[in-house]
């Protein structure tokens, strides 16, 4: 199969670069980190304005529908760029809610999902975790637990990740929102959708990480030359460009089969899932090799993308569970 992405989906994905390229991310990311979420949710409004959150969001309740490849186009620069926050949960309570057959639930939530004005998030139930991400700053918890769908009232402590931006805790008092043989269908859908995002946000971490890392060994010299000039630097920056590249149409190929409802739509989603975490976290591992301990260090900007791939490579689908799902007959 053949596909190219036409001018409006490239001009969409470009304004959103050019949009947070103009905004201070690391910074946001830093005072997300900090439990102050004042620059996060200005920079989630951006986003809102551009219709990010639409793109998940039924048309009845003011979105564009579920559009994966618009989609997955724009986590690839909120991946690029760190944006903070529960980007793919929010995505995937939407594609949920719609699914439940709820409707005041659904009038409820959505306007706002897509608007921006709310936040939410829900439990990486494919993970088996207890623990949303962001629920302290979120609008709406969400929980999936076999074939019952909770809202949570309130949450936890906040417990330490990886990802320091990425803040973990255990939602608590919760009721009902809906129950029956619906719930895991409608759940197993929003799996899909949190895959899909996660994917294309570990592919855009990627991607920045090799970017910042060729600027550096173009900078740093050592025995009078760039160290960008060692062809063992050459050979590795060369295998990471390797896996992202091979890793992107599987990022596009499932985004195509979840907008047709394809039979192999899941196994897609695993195979970009997989693809794009194991890239990710090749490109962390180059990043740092080459830049040296100092990559890590809070001081440098490159740390935010570092922690950030890991997390990605590990959520909605670790990479066993992803090609588990892939080979399964």
């Amino acid at each position: 199969m053949r596909f190219l992405l036409d001018d409006e989906q490239r001009e969409f994905a470009r304004s959103l670069d050019s949009m947070l390229a103009a905004a201070d991310t690391p910074g946001a990311v830093r005072a997300w980190a900090r439990g102050d979420q004042t620059p996060g949710r200005a920079l989630w409004a951006r986003l809102a304005d551009s219709g990010v959150f639409g793109l998940a969001t039924p048309e009845e309740h003011g979105g564009l529908g579920l559009l994966p490849l618009e989609l997955d186009l724009a986590f690839i620069q909120l991946g690029r760029h760190a944006v903070p926050g529960p980007l793919a949960e929010t995505v995937a309570a939407a594609a949920l809610l719609d699914r439940l057959g709820d409707r005041t639930a659904a009038a409820t939530w959505l306007p706002g999902i897509g608007s921006g004005k709310t936040i939410a998030t829900v439990n990486p139930f494919t993970d088996a975790s207890p623990y949303a991400l962001d629920a302290d700053a979120a609008d709406l918890v969400l929980v999936v637990a076999d074939d019952t769908v909770f809202v949570a009232r309130s949450t936890g402590p906040v417990q330490q990740s990886a990802d320091p931006a990425r803040r973990l805790s255990r939602p608590t008092g919760a009721t009902v929102l809906t129950e029956g043989p619906h719930v895991p269908r409608a759940a197993a859908h929003a799996a899909d959708v949190a895959a899909l995002a996660t994917a294309a946000q570990a592919l855009g971490v990627g991607r920045a990480l090799l970017e910042q890392t060729v600027a550096h060994v173009r900078r740093r010299h050592q025995f009078g030359q760039a160290i960008g000039s060692f062809q063992a630097v050459k050979h590795r920056l060369a295998d990471t460009l390797i896996a992202l590249e091979f890793a992107e149409p599987l990022v596009h190929a499932a985004a195509l089969s979840l907008a047709s409802a394809a039979p192999r739509a899941g196994r897609d989603v695993a195979a970009a899932k997989v693809a794009t975490g194991e890239a990710g976290y090749f490109a962390a591992r180059t990043a740092l090799q080459c830049h040296g301990a100092v990559g890590y260090t809070e001081e440098l900007d490159l740390s935010l993308w570092l922690r950030k791939a890991r997390a990605l490579r590990m959520t909605w689908g670790t990479p066993s569970a992803c090609r588990a799902r892939v080979l399964a007959p």
